[in-house]
């Protein structure tokens, strides 16, 4: 079994998590990000889903408020980040299931989701690990299940441009602004692969993306 990667903390260091969901709503349009997620996946009631590097638990919460009789789990390596995640899943009142992993080792059985979910979290991984996740969502994913993406993507005008290339010198994000990620998804196995959304934000593009695996007759 692949050794689990180490993890880079919410804004890279752990004294700072706290004030990580605070800089999510300045620097981006967070709602409206996870919102149109959620929406392109279409959830139905008793699906199975798994929000991966699911963080603070904004994103798991609000997938399960949106449909009360999904099977909603978010994996997060840092344990600080899971804390709050419990918390404000408690304040909701919302019941689901958090588990602390890697995102290149899911620990989770082959097809057993629906649907995975993963926001503003591939930046964060190297280009190996990055291609990693991708393989170990494609196989917990059931036939015709589906994989949504929010991430930095390729920017489609010269602001966005000039913004994304000083930006590519922090985390991971070159293969991001290059375009790269729909190659890597297809190369995970995922067929079709499309880009459903852009928005622009203080720190570059976010696009959003929808990859299917396909049923075992295609």
């Amino acid at each position: 079994m692949r050794k689990p990667s180490h993890f880079i903390p919410a804004l890279h260091f752990h004294w700072l998590t706290r004030w990580y969901d605070p800089m999510m709503r300045c620097l981006f349009p967070e709602s409206g990000i996870k919102t149109a997620l959620i929406a392109q996946a279409r959830i139905q009631s008793g699906l199975t889903l798994l929000d991966v590097g699911c963080g603070t638990g904004t994103l798991t919460v609000l997938i399960k408020q949106t449909q009360p009789d999904a099977i909603v789990c978010g994996l997060d390596m840092d344990p600080q980040v899971l804390d709050i995640a419990r918390r404000k899943a408690e304040q909701a009142g919302e019941g689901i299931i958090l588990q602390q992993g890697s995102a290149t080792c899911l620990p989770y059985p082959d097809g057993s989701f629906d649907r995975v979910f993963t926001s503003l979290m591939l930046h964060h991984l190297t280009r190996q690990d990055k291609q990693q996740m991708l393989r170990e969502a494609f196989r917990v994913l059931r036939p015709g299940g589906e994989l949504h993406v929010a991430d930095f993507g390729k920017p489609h005008d010269f602001v966005m441009w000039l913004i994304s290339w000083m930006m590519r010198w922090f985390e991971e994000i070159h293969d991001h602004i290059l375009g790269r990620l729909p190659g890597f998804m297809m190369d995970a196995g995922f067929h079709p692969v499309e880009e459903t959304a852009q928005q622009r934000t203080l720190v570059g593009t976010i696009a959003l993306y929808r990859a299917s695996k396909p049923m075992k007759n295609d």
